[in-house]
């Protein structure tokens, strides 16, 4: 995996094969920084990246000047990799080393940007349980969103707050937003 923006544009990262994650593909990852790049200044953002795996989106989010970082994964080799990477990097990320379901139950923090990245194999009830805890706990600061990636053949434009997807590859990343109440 590489970095593709801001400070340490072109760094490559090599994570250990035994971390059992998945990580964004460069291709995704640089599409899905195309889209938030022009929403969002990094700099103003806090992150909350769930299922964080190797850290892979919030080395980007850090690189383009977020400090502001959250990863929350189960793994403690992920929650290392991570810990060891950011002080490398010199970024200022945070690990938590929980379920993610856990921490959104009882420790959640408020962000920008709330990025899941959950195992595929995910049944589509674990998959929506994601955004209904996220909003029902609030979790999102003002024009906030949350993006789920998932694989292509599962369909969360049913969900309550989904606003649009979009997909690469076998990949789709869905994002949430608060929706305008009307009456």
């Amino acid at each position: 995996m590489r970095i593709i923006s801001g400070k340490h544009k072109g760094r490559r990262l090599t994570a250990p094969k035994k971390l059992p994650v998945r990580p964004t593909t460069d291709m995704a990852k640089e599409a899905l920084f195309n889209i938030l790049n022009n929403e969002y200044y990094f700099t103003d953002l806090s992150l909350l990246d769930l299922f964080a795996g190797t850290g892979n989106i919030s080395y980007e989010f850090a690189s383009r000047g977020t400090e502001q970082i959250t990863c929350v994964d189960a793994d403690a080799g992920c929650i290392k990799y991570i810990t060891d990477t950011a002080k490398e990097l010199e970024f200022t990320i945070s690990t938590i080393k929980s379920d993610v379901f856990q921490y959104l139950l009882h420790n959640p923090i408020k962000a920008h940007i709330i990025f899941a990245d959950p195992p595929y194999d995910l049944s589509f009830e674990e998959f929506s349980q994601i955004p209904k805890m996220v909003f029902d706990k609030d979790l999102l600061l003002k024009n906030g969103v949350l993006i789920i990636e998932h694989p292509k053949h599962t369909d969360l434009s049913v969900l309550d707050n989904f606003t649009y997807q979009r997909r690469y590859g076998g990949s789709v990343f869905s994002f949430f937003e608060y929706q305008e109440k009307t009456s």
